[in-house]
């Protein structure tokens, strides 16, 4: 087997036992990485970087203090400050940026000894679904069924193909309505988004602040486990990080859930979806219920005003974010024509600088939160997601210990398909995973079948708050029953 295929667990395992070490790990991930440009996953490569590191975590090893992280070659998402290294977040007003300090997330990787591979493609500003936004070209889905190209998903694309084409053994992604979750379900991986605040967002470039969360995208669920807690830490840096204990989340992992309630919404059950969508579903709560699960109806009747909020909620704090970018401190700035000003200046570099679903964002969030429309727009949309969030506090009252779930409308679709449609069509790809991220609750999206087509369909389940542990045992679970070993055939 290449080494560049193995799982972080397998990899763990060969290193410390010294079957292999981290430079030969890393060497094989990088040789993949130079005969996949096709993909496009990669935007910003560090092989240096990334050996240096391999050394020093093989030196590591041999002294037997190495943490499961240590020597694990990894693609870091565009959106995490990376010290010295190109951060763009796949935007052209962030050209040329390179910040002085680590993200928190990427800090606690490489304290734990893992490697940097280099940076992953995204949608720009984590704003899309398909991942065709970015200032870098669209990346391809490695799964192929006929001449089309396909979408990895969208904001994480980069990183999901990166794994699904096992250019690198894990990487990181973040997820603001779905971004970890629906690519992973296009792409056959798992993709966690854990409980808001459980990992910091110090150093991660903000869409949508009271959205934004980071986690693992990974091969497997023990995958997801062992790097997720690597990934998780106080931050006093992050005012929103939570001050908790960080559990051992593969120790979780007994494959044991007999007795366990698992919810299934019947808001879920969406006129039009697809009846592979339907299946799969139905055949994941059987399995959930062979394991021994009890399985029970339950209701979140504010499911339908999710989007709707979140696509409220979430460009209003865009605008807020992305008013920084204005061409004066770093990142692009627009050349001005003699006797033009400083307000032509912001207007220029934001038109040169922003793609067009950004500007869409800005626009509709300055448009939300100006006087005449708060309280009509954004105030109402807040409302709304206390309603949200109070319906899953209502379930889980009653004894629900995860939530199954559909975790996208359909499988992978192709570039540009959409591109030129209504872009509520695009946003419809977020229907199963906005309210995860409204609630502030933990989701996995897990792979459990192919479609028709032979394409990877993913089904979701949400936790409880800051059971994270629980969760991902649900979820061993689910993928040990649907046994889902289905790899993409290898054509770039």
């Amino acid at each position: 087997m290449s080494l560049n295929k193995l799982t972080i667990a397998a990899a763990r395992d060969a290193l410390r036992s010294g079957d292999v070490t981290s430079v030969e790990l890393t060497e094989a991930c990088l040789s993949e990485i130079e005969g996949a440009g096709a993909l496009n996953a990669f935007v910003h490569k560090t092989p240096e970087i990334a050996l240096e590191q391999a050394k020093a975590a093989d030196t590591r090893i041999k002294t037997g203090d190495a943490p499961a992280m240590c020597g694990i070659p990894l693609g870091i998402k565009d959106l995490f400050a990376t010290k010295g290294v190109a951060t763009q977040a796949a935007s052209n007003i962030l050209s040329g940026f390179k910040p002085e300090y680590e993200s928190t997330v990427t800090q606690n990787l490489w304290d734990a000894g893992a490697v940097m591979l280099g940076k992953l493609s995204m949608d720009e500003f984590a704003m899309g679904s398909s991942n065709e936004t970015a200032c870098y070209g669209p990346v391809v889905n490695p799964w192929k069924v006929d001449e089309r190209q396909l979408t990895p998903g969208g904001s994480s694309g980069g990183s999901a193909a990166a794994v699904a084409a096992d250019l690198c053994l894990a990487a990181t992604g973040t997820d603001t309505g779905g971004s970890i979750r629906q690519p992973a379900a296009f792409t056959g991986i798992v993709g966690i988004k854990p409980t808001y605040g459980r990992v910091s967002r110090w150093g991660v470039v903000a869409f949508a602040s009271s959205l934004d969360q980071a986690g693992p995208m990974t091969k497997s669920v023990r995958d997801a486990a062992i790097m997720l807690g690597t990934m998780c830490s106080h931050d006093p840096k992050d005012s929103t990080s939570a001050d908790i204990p960080v559990p051992d989340f593969e120790a979780a992992l007994t494959g044991d859930i007999r007795g366990k309630k698992i919810g299934i919404p019947k808001e879920y059950r969406l006129d039009g979806m697809p009846a592979e969508i339907g299946k799969l579903w139905d055949d994941g709560i059987a399995m959930l219920k062979d394991a021994g699960a009890e399985i029970v109806d339950i209701s979140l009747p504010h499911t339908k005003y999710a989007l709707p909020a979140y696509y409220v909620v979430a460009p209003a704090e865009a605008s807020s974010n992305l008013a920084r970018y204005d061409g004066v401190r770093y990142g692009h700035r627009a050349k001005l024509a003699a006797g033009e000003g400083i307000v032509d200046m912001y207007e220029k570099t934001r038109a040169e600088g922003f793609g067009p679903e950004v500007q869409r964002r800005v626009m509709i969030g300055t448009y939300v939160l100006s006087a005449g429309f708060y309280d009509a727009y954004y105030n109402r949309a807040r409302k709304v997601r206390a309603l949200i969030k109070r319906d899953f506090e209502q379930v889980f009252a009653q004894g629900i210990d995860a939530i199954l779930t559909p975790a996208t409308p359909s499988s992978a679709f192709g570039l540009g398909e959409m591109a030129d449609a209504d872009p509520v069509a695009m946003y419809l790809n977020d229907v199963f995973t906005v309210t995860v991220n409204l609630a502030g609750l933990p989701g996995i999206s897990v792979p459990c079948g192919l479609d028709s087509k032979g394409l990877p369909l993913g089904l979701q389940l949400i936790g409880r708050p800051w059971e994270e542990g629980d969760l991902l045992n649900h979820a061993h679970v689910l993928e040990q029953a649907a046994g889902f070993a289905a790899k993409p055939e290898k054509w770039w």
